[in-house]
Order: C-alpha cells, then sequence, then structure tokens
C-alpha cells in the first residue's frame, strides 16, 4: 500500500468527517468512489474508527435524531438505517435508544392520522396488525386501543 496514497486518502475522510457524522459504510463508498483502494480505504477507515472519529452507533442516533419529526414508523426508520450501511443490531439499538414511549407515541399518532383511511373500513385488528407490522411496540399499541 502507498503511503502517499493512504495520506491523502485519510485527509480526504477527514474532511468528510468533519463536515458531517459519517457511517463506515458510507465514508468507504465515498472514498472509493474517490478513487482509492479498497485495502487503502479499510485501513484508514480503521485508523477513524480507533480515534473515534467515525462511530456508527453515534452517527445512528444523531441520524435517528434528525429524521424523527419526518419519520413513519420504526420499520421505516430501521430499513433506512440499515440501507445506510448500518448492521441490523446497531439499528435496532439506536432505535429503542431514541424511541422513548412518549416519542414513538406522538410517531404512532401521526401514522395512524396518515394510514388510518386504509385500514378504517377493516377494523381494529387490521390497523394493530399494521402498527405491530411497521414496529411500533405493544405496549404503545395497546396505550392506542385503550384510550379510544
Amino acid at each position: 500500500m502507498d503511503a502517499k496514497e493512504e495520506a491523502r486518502a485519510e485527509s480526504t475522510a477527514l474532511q468528510l468527517v468533519a463536515r458531517a457524522e459519517q457511517c463506515t459504510f458510507g465514508l468507504a463508498r465515498k472514498l472509493e468512489k474517490r478513487g482509492y483502494d479498497a485495502a487503502c480505504v479499510g485501513a484508514v477507515i480503521s485508523r477513524l474508527i480507533d480515534l473515534d472519529l467515525v462511530n456508527d452507533q453515534r452517527f445512528a442516533r444523531l441520524w435517528l435524531e434528525s429524521r424523527l419529526r419526518l419519520a413513519r414508523s420504526p420499520r421505516r426508520l430501521l430499513v433506512s438505517l440499515c440501507g445506510r450501511g448500518i448492521d441490523r443490531d446497531t439499528a435496532e439499538t439506536a432505535i429503542r435508544t431514541a424511541l422513548d414511549e412518549e416519542t414513538e407515541w406522538a410517531l404512532m399518532k401521526r401514522f395512524v392520522n396518515k394510514y388510518s383511511r386504509k385500514t378504517v373500513n377493516k377494523g381494529a385488528a387490521a390497523l394493530k396488525y399494521l402498527l405491530n407490522s411497521e414496529g411500533f411496540s405493544p405496549q404503545v399499541i395497546r396505550r392506542y386501543f385503550n384510550n379510544d
């Protein structure tokens, strides 16, 4: 591996990290698009992880915080995080941490307001099934139906 290429790749990576929080997958993809080989990218990312400049858990938490107002459901958040290269366990942990009961309650109310028209003629069982399939917790689903 060329030391000069690795230094250039690290400089590029640091510029990207300084601009915005990065996840390992996204940063690797950006560096590879800029022409750095996979071994070089792997070494640079490994070093940045060791320095805690790149951290997938932190990325997931910050990404979720910025998206909760626009989110449709926990499942869609999970799919979006996984699509950004965050592994499923990290994504699920970040979502459980971000969605305290009140935050999840607000998210579910928005979801129901938007999608209940599709299930209103099918009854409560269909709505419960939909909410469950969208990843809402059993506690929040019960709360919704107990409040109605």
